[in-house]
């Protein structure tokens, strides 16, 4: 393995201070410029805090006593009488820390599975949200600069400043707005593609701000906005905010 393929590897030892010398100051130096490996140890660090305050918690009353009155009946390991074997954790436990550490690791153990899956939830969520943001802004990047891309400005009749960008060798739009008020409570912005009259459904705007639109502008002679209710309507159910008419 290269060098700098294994320093990418290091993040989780870097997070729990498990680096020293050359190999410290090597990937000090590394994560200056490594993003991902930023992002990793970041993650990594924040998991271990977790970890460490669940470990802390002292075991439950009831599965102390569980365990209190079931200890009798734990057989012990004999002696061992040919070369040593890895240890169970559990034997050591049982022989030397006593009822209540058995009770409180058990709690620990229980605690460490509980938050380890509430951690990888949040994980694939943030990971999720992040693909989707970042699938977004490609897709706003690339209608902006193609090389067909047409542009055309308007205004709500609340003031806000909307801007629509099609680009037919995409087949997408972009709609950006500035100074859009946050919708009341229960209710959301919608996006409409106009098709000579009939009313298309385009994708709601929850906020102020640039969104690809849903669905082929090919069609479209002009783009209108609604305020519906959340989760959007089939057809609109209050007078256009706006209604742009687009390039030919």
């Amino acid at each position: 393995m290269k060098h700098d393929e294994l320093l990418h590897t290091l993040t989780g030892a870097y997070a729990l201070d498990a680096l020293a010398g050359e190999e410290y100051r090597a990937f000090t130096a590394h994560l200056r410029h490594c993003e991902a490996c930023a992002q990793e140890v970041s993650e990594f660090e924040a998991t271990a805090a977790r970890l460490a305050a669940a470990a802390s918690l002292p075991a439950p009353a009831a599965m102390r006593q569980v365990v209190l009155r079931r200890i009798d009946t734990v057989r012990q390991v004999p002696p061992h009488t040919q070369p040593p074997a890895p240890v169970r954790l559990a034997s050591v436990l049982t022989r030397k820390a006593g009822p209540f550490v058995i009770a409180a690791s058990i709690a620990a153990v229980a605690a460490f599975g509980g938050l380890a899956a509430w951690q990888h939830q949040q994980t694939e969520q943030a990971r999720t949200q992040l693909q989707q943001a970042t699938r977004q802004a490609q897709d706003l990047a690339a209608v902006v600069a193609a090389p067909d891309a047409r542009t055309v400005h308007g205004r709500t009749t609340t003031g806000a400043v909307t801007t629509v960008i099609t680009s037919a060798l995409r087949d997408q739009a972009v709609f950006v707005s500035s100074g859009l008020a946050t919708p009341p409570p229960g209710k959301t912005y919608q996006l409409w593609f106009d098709d000579h009259g009939t009313m298309r459904p385009a994708g709601l705007l929850p906020h102020d701000g640039a969104t690809v639109m849903q669905g082929d502008p090919s069609d479209a002679r002009a783009v209108g906005l609604t305020l519906e209710p959340a989760g959007g309507s089939p057809q609109p159910t209050t007078t256009p905010l706006l209604l742009l008419t687009l390039p030919t």
